[in-house]
């Protein structure tokens, strides 16, 4: 089995991590900003993840820190977990209808970290989290997972089916990327040799 487990304490926050990449998307989650929550729900849910995440931050100065730290521990758990990436498929991407929305996601399991972010809001919240706050956590899952991560909500109105449809297009690229391919499963995915 393909895990990890990630603790990462600062003075700002602590968090604790556990990822099963051949899971059953099964989840605890606990970050203390109700939406983050179910985002990282959903990125369990349809990647086939497993996905516990318990984050205490300093959440009377706001959600920043909680928030960039959470994405940087998920990442370093992911990236852990892949070890010398032997035998995945590498490259996902998911196209993500909700209702009227529709994102794109693809990313490469690359070792070198880039985000492009194309999504936009009309709110400043959703529920009691920043909305500008939803592209600080695809840099930082992005970064330290080493992916090169590309977002764009083709088109959309309601801002919680775009994050949303963000999140789970993340989730359904990963679960392609992550998955050992039969036809190369003894076989780095570069002809570099390593990733």
């Amino acid at each position: 089995m393909r895990t990890a487990t990630i603790s990462r304490s600062t003075k700002e926050t602590s968090i604790d991590v556990t990822v099963n990449l051949d899971g059953t998307g099964s989840y605890t989650i606990e970050t203390g900003i109700g939406f983050l929550d179910h985002m990282l729900e959903q990125l369990s849910r349809h990647s086939l993840i497993d996905l516990n995440v318990k984050a205490v931050g300093d959440l009377h100065i706001d959600q920043h820190h909680t928030v960039e730290d959470t994405g940087i521990a998920i990442g370093e758990a992911v990236a852990q977990a892949l070890a010398d990436k032997k035998g995945i498929r590498r490259y996902g991407d998911a196209l993500s209808p909700m209702d009227e929305t529709l994102t794109r996601v693809a990313l490469d399991i690359s070792g070198r970290p880039y985000l492009v972010w194309k999504c936009e809001f009309s709110q400043k919240r959703l529920g009691e989290m920043d909305t500008e706050l939803f592209e600080h956590w695809f840099h930082s899952f992005s970064g330290s997972a080493g992916i090169t991560l590309h977002v764009e909500t083709l088109y959309g109105k309601n801002n919680h089916h775009i994050i949303e449809s963000a999140f789970k297009g993340l989730a359904r690229a990963l679960r392609i990327a992550v998955e050992i391919d039969p036809r190369k499963a003894d076989a780095i995915p570069s002809t570099k040799g390593m990733l």
